[in-house]
């Protein structure tokens, strides 16, 4: 599945998108950024209501190809300028975590 693919399913607002047609093979779910880095695998999309910088940080050391934030939670701004800056792939959904998983 593309992160093109992603978005359109979960209806996604975009932050910024690198590269649409990247794969992504596998998803990690959570909040709790050690457990993030240490366990989330590369070219996975991450599901997280987290929305501070440190989210950038977790997703360039974890090789993340997507990172979407659920419930309708919006990035800080330096999130937002951290991930245009470091050309990562961010959206936002409205859907729980749950509710997105499921249709991703």
């Amino acid at each position: 599945m593309t992160i093109e693919h992603i978005i359109q399913a979960l209806d996604a607002r975009i932050i910024n998108i690198e590269d649409p047609n990247r794969e992504i093979s596998t998803g990690y779910c959570g909040d709790f950024l050690s457990n993030v880095i240490s366990k989330a695998p590369e070219n996975s999309v991450w599901f997280t209501v987290m929305n501070n910088q440190n989210v950038a940080a977790v997703q360039t050391l974890a090789d993340i190809a997507l990172t979407v934030i659920c419930e309708g939670v919006e990035p800080d701004e330096m999130l937002a300028k951290r991930v245009k800056e470091r050309g990562l792939n961010m959206i936002v959904t409205d859907l729980s975590v749950y509710e997105a998983v499921k249709k991703v």
